[in-house]
């Protein structure tokens, strides 16, 4: 039996887009849910995407606002969502149906910061970021890479790794 991930990213505390992707989800009967970071951000409402995301047994890592979020709540009292977010891991890796998956924020081995960025501001492909990223991606030794941060859409093949934002 084929697995369905369904797989989303940097929400921004705005819990309307989870819900959306939700329910596209569960129309397509998606077995699990990965969010590949940035949960946190520039919406009010992180909590409610929080619940969200573990009431639907979502498997999520941490992204560079999440580092954000604790750091300016550092001195605060801890709570449920602080420490929601301090227990997301930098990557998971992961085998489904015999395939490697790397999920990382931005780039491996576990950037936060250095986003995969291959699209213009059209949507188009850029040869010169293909080029870049299959280079930079040889000798990665997964055949799925999940990233986020760069808030581009894209499946491509790099470097014998199906990268997908």
């Amino acid at each position: 039996m084929t697995r369905r991930i369904g797989i989303i990213s940097d929400p921004h505390a705005a819990p309307e887009p989870v819900e959306e992707s939700l329910s596209i989800f569960q129309q397509l009967g998606v077995d699990d849910i990965w969010c590949a970071g940035d949960i946190a951000g520039y919406s009010d409402r992180l909590d409610d995407t929080i619940d969200l995301l573990q009431a639907n047994g979502c498997v999520s890592i941490i992204g560079n606002h999440e580092v954000w979020y604790l750091d300016r709540a550092a001195e605060k009292e801890p709570s449920t969502t602080y420490r929601y977010l301090h227990s997301l891991p930098v990557t998971r890796q992961m085998t489904i149906e015999g395939k490697e998956v790397y999920m990382v924020h931005a780039s491996p081995p576990d950037s936060l910061m250095d986003g995969i960025k291959l699209l213009d501001e059209h949507g188009e492909p850029v040869d010169e970021q293909l080029d870049y990223w299959s280079s930079r991606l040889k000798g990665f030794n997964h055949d799925v890479l999940v990233v986020g941060h760069t808030h581009q859409v894209f499946a491509v093949r790099l470097a014998g790794t199906l990268v997908i934002n």
